[in-house]
Parts: C-alpha cells; structure tokens; sequence
C-alpha cells in the first residue's frame, strides 16, 4: 500500500462517546484513512491549563481535577471493556494532580507543556479504545516517539529532518497494518520533555506528521462544515466555500479566522498535500478542499475578524527626514522577541500592531523594558481592546472601484488603522471590540450577499 490519509479530530470533535463514535464512522467510510490525530477532548485544555497556572486554592484544585475526572470517566463508563483504558486514564490523572500541586508552588513553561499534554495523552486512550470496539485493528501510538522539536516550551519549534527520519522508520510501518491513533500539539526535546505547539497548534501538527508519513490527504474535522465566507454566527447568511487556495486559506487563518491555525498549512503547502475541513457532526454537509490551485478566484473571498489586538504608536518629531529611526524600533522590539503583525508609518509616527499565538493565550503586552527602551526614542501610545477586521480575496489591489463599496460599508465605524497593498489577497483595518461584529455584518451584508 502507498500513500494513506490523515485524518485529524478536533476538541468537540472527541468531546464524549457520541462524539468519538462519529470520528470512528467516518475514518470506517474512508479506507484510505489510516492514520488518526486527536485533540483533547472539548474543555479539557483550558482545565489543565487554569491548573498549569498555579491554583493555589486546594478546594479550586480539587474542584478541576474532579471537572477532568467527570469529561474522561463519562466515555469510560460506556466502554463495553474499560478496565486497561481505566487504568491508563487514572495514572494520568494522578499525574496531573501532583503536577498541579507543584504548579501552586511554582509555575513554568516546562510544567506547563507536561500538563497541558496530559489532554492529548487521555482522549487517545478513549478514542483507540471506541475505534477497536467498533471491530477495527486500531492501536494507539505516542506522537512524542517522533515529534522531535526544540525546548522552547509554550512553542515549540519542529525539528524537520528527524521527524521525517523517525516517521519513516516508526510511524508508517503501523499505519500499513492498522488504524493508528495519536496525538496532535505535543511533542518531545532531545531530552525527552514533553513539548507543545501553542494554542492551535494540533492541526499545525497534524500537518507536519501529514507531510513526514508522506500523506496523500490531510482530512481536518472540526466542529463546522468547512470554511464559510465569514464566521456564521456573526452572519447567519455566510455560505461555505467548497474550494479555496493555499494563499487565500493562509491569510484567513493569519487573520483569525477560527478555522485553521496560521502556520498549519505550511507543511502541506511544502509537499502539496489537499487539507480536508469537514464537521464530525455533518460529514455529510461535505466541505471544503484547500489545494494550490484552484478554478474560481473571487475578488472578495472571505472576511475574518482577529480579536484581542493590541496597537502600540511611536511619535517622533524627530523622524522627520531622519535615517534610522525604524531600524532602532524594530532592533528594541527584536531584542525583546517581540513580533510585529500590521504595521503603518507616516512622516513622524508609526502604528503597529502585536502578535501572539502562544498557549497562554490573552492579548499582547508590550513588556515594561521594552516600553522604556522606545520612550528614550519617542512618545508611545499602548491601545488596547481592539480588533482586525480582514478582506481576503484575489488581486484586490488591481481591481477599480473596489475601495468605495469597502469603504462606504464601514463609513460608519472609526477605523484605527488601515492596511492594504503589501499582499495581493487581503485589506485589513482595526476597529474597536465594540463595534467589531457589527463591521463585519455590514461588509458581509454589502460584498457577500448582495
């Protein structure tokens, strides 16, 4: 047999039994499939990672290590033979319980990843266990036997080559005999510490094992039937898309769209692997293939909306016919790995705007040192609460008259900061959180549904 499919299931996806049988049925009705990654179940990241923090309040603690007994212990109790899969859920779980207790004393990234793992490591367990007793050959594997990164925990970084090396010679094998389970956004250093991808990043990984085992599909199954020209539930008439490229499906996810995880389709995009996205609840909706060519190429494709942005201007009368000036900026927010996303200059200020996409999630700071350090350069303004409101499309730039029907949909909002001509397939500006979904209403009402 030759190239076989990857299929990966997010949280809701694996959330309880019903959710997991669905996941069977599907990978049962496509016999390419042989190769299953997990998320953990819904909820499950955001207990461990409340508990990762540093609970100090034992009562608290106890209260959310009962909450991650209570999500497991539910689909235990409807295994037909629970016993081995029991004994592996409780040992995890008493894992869990004696690194959050260290957690309250001391908090750190290494902790972190440890017990932010152990969701992936339990819905494993589950899923191999309701896979087999549907009468499949499944077996669990643990991903960290190959998901060599390096030890930047919180975000780790993929270790290339050896991934590929150790796929070859560990992974592939099994996935010729069986239906393989395993776990996404984990992996392990050169020491054996376990690593995670940052939030989002279990379909980045799924992504990377697609591209080691050589895959001829990554199928992504989520909790929506594909990707929509914006998120429906801000707009009840967006539509799904059934096609859409590599670059437009990239700039979506950079700019928030909830669906796939900015980073995610690189390793496809390197070996020109299709990615699925389906809904486990309605895989008969259908979905929509990301490939990297595709027949249709709308001038506006999709609207996206990126939350929890953080502007930071610099004034400076100094700037004025000054050389220089933007390389000491962007020096200081270099030594303090500060990532820059938007960015917009006029003769004596610059607006930018702060990335972040680590597992601890929130908006980004702009660190007191660094603060400091620009304000022996120049005045600075930290602007909080706001939000990216995105156009994605095809040569939006070289199309007449498109900037008046943007621009006279959004002429009732106070627009922050406009970014537009640096890539062919996006618009973008910031407006404050409270007017965000309903800017997005508004162009979606004017560009999509009229």
């Amino acid at each position: 047999m030759s190239r076989f499919n990857v299929a990966k299931f997010g949280g809701t996806s694996v959330a309880n039994f019903e959710a997991m049988s669905r996941c069977a049925a599907i990978v049962e009705n496509s016999p390419n499939t042989k190769l299953i990654v997990s998320s953990a179940c819904s909820g499950v990241t955001n207990l461990l990672v409340e508990l990762a923090g540093g609970v100090q309040n034992a009562e608290r603690r106890e209260q959310l290590l009962a909450q991650l007994a209570d999500i497991h212990h539910s689909v235990l109790d409807q295994l037909a033979d629970p016993v081995d899969t029991e004994k592996q859920i409780q040992a995890l779980l008493a894992s869990v319980a004696s690194a959050a207790e260290a957690a309250s004393y001391q908090s750190s990234k290494k902790l972190t990843d440890h017990l932010v793992a152990t969701g992936e490591l339990m819905s494993t367990y589950l899923l191999t266990q309701v896979v087999k007793e549907r009468g499949n050959d499944a077996v669990r594997f643990d991903i960290r036997d190959i998901m060599r990164t390096d030890d930047n925990f919180g975000k780790a970084e993929a270790q290339l080559d050896e991934i590929s090396a150790l796929a070859q010679e560990k992974l592939v094998p099994l996935c010729k005999k069986h239906i393989v389970v395993t776990q996404g956004f984990i992996g392990s250093d050169a020491e054996g510490n376990t690593t995670t991808f940052g939030r989002g990043g279990s379909d980045y990984s799924a992504s990377l094992i697609a591209e080691a085992v050589q895959a001829s599909g990554l199928e992504i199954w989520t909790d929506v039937p594909g990707i929509y020209t914006t998120d429906p539930r801000i707009a009840p008439k967006a539509t799904p898309i059934s096609e859409i490229s590599f670059s437009e499906a990239s700039e979506m996810a950079n700019f928030g769209a909830k669906i796939l995880h900015p980073s995610t389709l690189v390793p496809a995009l390197r070996h020109d692997i299709p990615v699925f996205v389906g809904s486990s609840k309605q895989p008969e909706k259908g979905g929509t293939w990301i490939r990297h060519q595709v027949q249709s190429k709308p001038l506006f494709r999709a609207l996206a909306l990126r939350r929890n942005q953080t502007m930071v201007t610099l004034r400076s009368a100094n700037m004025f016919h000054a050389y220089g000036f933007l390389a000491k900026v962007f020096e200081i927010l270099a030594k303090h790995k500060i990532s820059v996303d938007l960015i917009t200059t006029s003769e004596i200020s610059v607006s930018l705007t702060l990335d972040q996409t680590d597992t601890a999630g929130g908006a980004p700071e702009l660190p007191c040192e660094a603060k400091q350090e620009l304000e022996q350069l120049c005045k600075v303004e930290v602007e909080h609460n706001l939000c990216l409101v995105a156009l994605i499309g095809n040569k939006i730039s070289e199309k007449k008259g498109y900037a008046s029907q943007v621009f006279s949909a959004v002429e009732d909002f106070n627009l922050k900061m406009i970014c537009y001509g640096a890539s062919p397939h996006n618009m973008c500006f910031l407006v404050h959180e409270s007017e965000s979904t309903d800017a997005i209403e508004k162009l979606h009402l004017e560009l999509f549904e009229q």
